[in-house]
């Protein structure tokens, strides 16, 4: 038996969407959970003929891969991204790039009162 110390990995961060998916019955669906991304993930949309005729598609399907729940949607279709407003997909790719690139959603940031600094976790509970 392997006994570990420090803390433990996280792999699934919640989010809020600026905007919200509105589904084909006018459900809002904002809240949603993205999970970290697996080498498969960002190789395996690379043979898709859609991203092979548009590289910028392989955004779409990434996202699709990861995003594990968007309000009641769960799996969360590359039909659903594509129908996402501009605003989000650009929130879920910023998201993405800093929970995988970094292994961290904090970010630092500074009050734009008090000019204090501090670090934000962009990827905690935003209102579920």
């Amino acid at each position: 038996m392997v006994a570990t110390t420090g803390p433990l990995l996280q792999t699934e961060f919640a989010f809020a969407l600026p905007c919200g998916y509105v589904d084909d019955h006018g459900g809002l669906h904002r809240a949603g959970t993205m999970r970290l991304a697996t080498a498969l993930d960002e190789v395996e949309p690379l043979r898709d003929p859609r991203v092979q005729a548009n590289q910028a598609y392989v955004s779409i399907l990434v996202l699709s891969r990861v995003i594990t729940r968007l309000g009641e949607i769960s799996p969360v279709s590359p039909a659903v991204v594509e129908r996402l407003f501009s605003a989000d997909f650009a929130y879920l790719q910023d998201l993405y790039v800093r929970v995988n690139d970094s292994g961290s959603s904090l970010v630092e940031t500074r009050c734009p009162s008090c000019g204090a600094r501090f670090a934000l976790d962009v990827a905690a509970d935003e209102g579920e």
